[in-house]
């Protein structure tokens, strides 16, 4: 209570009009007035306990920066891992993608290795077959030139054998004809 009234007190007492006249320790003097006037308002500075406040605001801010730097320290290295985790998955892809690229080429490559070897296989049984009928043509060709020969021949020799044939002639061929007929039956 003291204080507040000779804060009052000075300030009544300094006016604009007594400005720095007379001795220093004197309330009209100005300069100490207002030396008077700091003093008074450090001293109610100090007797709210204004500093102790300002140092505990202060202190709980820097707990505070303090507190977000790290969190911030925590969430930078967080992220960290999960960018070396999305690396090392991507590497991973990568890696499954080309193996299943080579796996896919690969089996391209042997499918075209079976192919053309299954082509040349048909190939092959084509022309074997192309091969057999062609044998089997000229077998038949040959039969049929054969039985035309045959044919021929055995008209030919009808015709020779009757021109030059008498009864008696025919009729022992006709005999010895039987004979062998009935040999070869009998064996």
């Amino acid at each position: 209570m003291v204080m507040i009234r000779i804060v009052l007190a000075s300030l009544l007492a300094a006016t604009p009009a007594l400005a720095a006249k007379g001795p220093f320790f004197s309330l009209h003097n100005t300069d100490f007035v207002v030396l008077m006037a700091f003093i008074v308002f450090v001293g109610i500075l100090l007797y709210a306990r204004v500093p102790a406040r300002l140092t505990a605001i202060l202190d709980a801010r820097a707990v505070q920066i303090k507190a977000d730097l790290d969190e911030a320290k925590a969430l930078r290295e967080e992220a960290q891992t999960i960018l070396a985790s999305y690396e090392r998955k991507q590497k991973d892809v990568q890696a499954q993608a080309d193996r299943i690229v080579a796996t896919a080429r690969e089996e391209a490559m042997a499918a075209a290795a079976e192919a053309k070897e299954d082509l040349k296989a048909s190939i092959a049984r084509r022309l074997a077959a192309a091969e057999d009928r062609i044998a089997s043509a000229e077998t038949a060709a040959l039969r049929e030139v054969r039985e035309q020969a045959v044919s021929v021949a055995i008209a030919a020799a009808g015709d020779l054998l009757a021109k030059q044939m008498t009864a008696e002639g025919a009729g022992a061929m006709i005999e010895a004809s039987i004979r062998q007929v009935g040999q070869r039956l009998r064996a």
